[in-house]
């Protein structure tokens, strides 16, 4: 016997229905809704099927959110199906979490994530893709497995289509900002002259997964975490967390990310571990000021480009304009720091987007003082809220500024000595 021949070669493709349907993130009506909006975008567009790979999209339009390891996922639509795409390391999870049907690939041979796309995607001759995903191989490889079509890009339309978010998944964007505010309690409960920064995440981080576990039980319980950075570390927001031990005279950051099936939501304040210099005081206060200026500029109709160019005067008057970092805010929603970026609705002086009822977005006024000069350091906030028909309401209730968060030595778990 040829020891390189299987003696039960798998199939390319098949089902794996382990066990029964979970309870979804979103009512049946909900998903529906999505996907109707897909097809009738399809309709119109003359789209016979669409294939989405990314991680937000398969999640949007299915409430499966995959976990890649290096390998292939996707969903098919058509005008008569949704059907997930899945490795078969994962077995039967995929199916039960998705809203539709599913279909597995196996390693039995090479490329065989095409050849079940190409399975469920028939004699489409017009198909939508994310341009902004594929890869040019994986493109490749799309055309050798249908070569009669002609692919063509969805991944704008959608990524505008989950700008605007239902009243169901605002629901779930506002039960994790009051989570974020746990999250920010412990945090600020943990932080201490001499505890290292890990510590004081690790303390955020469990005391929201608490959280999510006791109000949300069905969900599973991913990816939250917890950025805390002290010193120099302050410097730029997504700097990660270290071993460093936080000591009096730091300027803090702290942002909290309570993940709930998905969908990320954001509390960031400046705390400092007792008094900061004269400089840092007055640069503090000033980022205060553009936060609540930006909480007044965020309201239907306003674009982004004009909130930008205000909150960027503010800076200017105030002799900080240079060291404005990065945009003012952002689109919430679908979105981790892997996947979900929705590019298209941020606060900067090049999007010109209007701001609609339903989006939910960011404000995040940043300055960084480099590490020579007086106030050295990153002083940044960061809300999140939801614009309404007349308004914007802020999702994350809780102090900011030095008059809440200027931390004594004796404040927290421990002391320096014990630390």
């Amino acid at each position: 016997m040829n020891s390189a021949t299987p003696i039960h070669p798998l199939p390319a493709f098949l089902e794996i229905k382990n066990g029964s349907k979970v309870k979804r993130t979103f009512s049946s009506s909900e998903m529906l809704r999505r996907i109707d909006a897909l097809r009738r975008f399809m309709a119109e567009t003359g789209v016979d099927a669409i294939l989405l790979t990314s991680i937000h999209n398969v999640h949007y339009y299915s409430d499966f959110l995959y976990c890649s390891f290096g390998r292939d996922f996707g969903l098919v639509v058509t005008q008569r199906s949704s059907t997930t795409l899945s490795p078969a390391v994962d077995f039967g999870q995929p199916y039960r979490r998705s809203f539709g049907d599913n279909l597995v690939y196996t390693d039995a041979g090479d490329d065989n994530f095409f050849r079940a796309a190409s399975h469920l995607l028939g004699q489409s001759r017009s198909i939508g893709i994310e341009f902004d995903h594929v890869t040019v191989e994986n493109l490749k490889k799309l055309k050798a497995a249908c070569p009669k079509a002609r692919f063509l890009d969805v991944g704008n339309h959608v990524m505008r289509t989950r700008q605007i978010k239902s009243n169901e998944e605002i629901d779930l964007i506002r039960t994790g900002a009051r989570i974020a505010v746990k999250g920010a309690e412990a945090a600020c409960g943990a932080i201490a002259d001499g505890v290292p920064e890990h510590e004081a995440a690790q303390a955020s981080t469990n005391a929201m997964i608490i959280e999510i576990g006791c109000h949300l039980p069905h969900l599973e319980l991913r990816d939250t975490w917890t950025w805390l950075q002290s010193g120099i570390h302050t410097d730029a927001p997504h700097n990660p967390v270290t071993s460093r031990r936080i000591r009096r005279g730091d300027l803090l950051c702290m942002s909290c990310f309570p993940m709930i099936a998905g969908y990320n939501v954001a509390l960031g304040r400046t705390l400092s571990m007792g008094a900061p210099s004269e400089r840092g005081l007055k640069i503090w206060e000033c980022n205060q000021a553009v936060r609540r200026k930006g909480l007044e500029l965020i309201h239907p109709g306003a674009r982004c480009c004009d909130i930008a160019a205000e909150l960027d005067a503010l800076y200017a008057e105030a002799g900080l304009l240079e060291h404005r970092s990065s945009d003012h805010g952002r689109s919430f929603g679908i979105v981790n720091r892997y996947y979900g970026r929705e590019a298209g609705l941020e606060l900067r002086a090049d999007v010109t987007a209007e701001l609609r009822s339903g989006m939910v977005l960011s404000l995040e006024p940043s300055v960084v003082i480099p590490q020579e000069m007086e106030g050295a350091g990153g002083y940044r906030e960061q809300d999140l809220l939801v614009v309404t028909e007349n308004g914007a309401e802020n999702l994350t209730d809780f102090p900011a500024g030095p008059e809440h968060h200027i931390l004594g030595a004796s404040h927290g778990r421990r002391s320096a000595a014990t630390a």
